[in-house]
């Protein structure tokens, strides 16, 4: 079975997989927060980094679909901007008036002051073009092992967005259904990722260091979209792109090696999955991702610092989920469902509404005539004959 056929928009499993991916984002963040480090540099390699790919990869699956299913600029734009900024923003509106007031209380300081200070208002204007470039509020959070950091998490929203703005230029390029395209990226992206020093955690991140690491898995997995009619989807082939993933990590830079099949082992078995469990409605993997290290850092301030790393991360998703599911309920979805007054009838119109569906269910019209098709010829007309003779007799007229 080619992956065009398993993967349903309806009914897979790719939000609760993001979902996980949020979760792992989170438990990486829980060793440098409480001051921890992960020993071995294969496997800190894929802790800091296969969360982020993921999203990368599964963003560029699903964002090629949507500008080929609706390659109108306008449209593609709007339901981009709706998708992101509204959380994003209200993110850092709770960040600077909430989070940062409480640290300050939290540590015996005057919430008041920070609060009437220029300090969280500079926060939110100076992130507000979504790139992450103002990352403290008034010298918060203070006196914890990841100081001077709000969310360390939003850096990555930045080069999202010029994924998203590169799929529309290539599309009014008109190069949108050119296969060849998606593999020209990534080959340049693997040949730029060779050439530069790999990403190091602890380490300087440079521009051009974020741009390869971005444009490798947004392009794997926009190829497996445009791919998808040729591209087997069998779980064998799951099973062997994990091992690569997993033996690559010994590689100064897995993705090199592991971009396609972290994205197919991500991809495909979320297409193959049909669990109606795993089919989330309710997307709360965007909010657990930019609410999780602010969450996390005011855990640690409040002195759940001593937890080891696997019960802090426990503890933070617990105490991250309610933030998520406000964020969704009372930002993102309202938002969403905006998408289809913004862009009219078109057929983005048509794919925001379905987004808030559940899968249709066919009329007794439809049930019936999909039934008679199925059936034998001699079942659907039970008198074949005396159909023959109306037939002939209308003829002779």
């Amino acid at each position: 079975m080619k992956l065009a056929r398993a993967f349903d928009p309806r009914n897979n499993a790719l939000n609760a997989f993001r979902l996980v991916l949020a979760t792992e984002v989170i438990l990486w963040h829980s060793f440098p927060v409480t001051g921890r480090v992960v020993s071995s540099l294969a496997i800190r390699q894929l802790f800091f980094s296969v969360g982020v790919d993921g999203f990368f990869a599964i963003s560029g699956f699903l964002i090629s679909a949507s500008w080929l299913n609706d390659p109108r600029v306008r449209d593609y734009l709007v339901a981009r901007a709706l998708r992101i900024l509204p959380g994003f923003y209200v993110c850092l509106i709770v960040t600077a008036f909430v989070f940062a007031p409480i640290s300050v209380a939290i540590q015996g300081g005057s919430a008041a002051k920070l609060l009437l200070s220029t300090a969280p208002i500079e926060y939110v204007l100076k992130n507000s073009a979504v790139a992450y470039l103002h990352l403290g509020i008034g010298g918060t959070p203070r006196g914890i092992p990841s100081g001077g950091v709000w969310n360390a998490s939003l850096w990555s929203l930045v080069w999202e967005v010029l994924c998203y703005l590169a799929v529309a230029g290539i599309g009014v390029a008109g190069l949108a259904n050119r296969r060849w395209v998606s593999p020209a990226i990534l080959a340049l992206a693997v040949c730029g990722a060779l050439v530069l020093p790999p990403l190091t955690f602890p380490g300087v991140w440079t521009i051009p260091q974020l741009a390869v690491r971005s444009a490798i898995m947004f392009a794997a997995g926009a190829l497996l979209y445009q791919w998808r009619d040729k591209i087997p989807a069998r779980w064998s082939l799951v099973a062997v792109s994990v091992v690569v993933v997993l033996v690559s990590s010994l590689l100064p830079d897995y993705r090199v090696v592991a971009a396609l099949p972290l994205a197919y082992a991500l991809i495909v078995s979320g297409a193959l999955i049909h669990n109606k469990r795993l089919r989330l409605r309710t997307d709360l993997s965007y909010g657990v991702y930019i609410y999780a290290f602010p969450t996390q850092q005011l855990l640690v301030i409040a002195g759940l610092v001593s937890l080891t790393p696997i019960v802090f991360a426990i503890v933070a998703a617990i105490a991250t989920l309610p933030l998520a599911a406000l964020s969704w309920f009372l930002v993102e979805k309202p938002a969403l469902s905006r998408k289809a007054r913004l862009i009219g009838n078109g057929p983005g119109a048509r794919e925001s509404q379905d987004d808030q569906q559940s899968p249709k269910t066919p009329t007794a019209a439809q049930s019936a005539l999909q039934h008679s098709r199925l059936l034998p010829r001699a079942v659907r007309d039970p008198n074949p004959v005396q159909k023959s003779r109306k037939a002939q007799q209308s003829s002779t007229k």
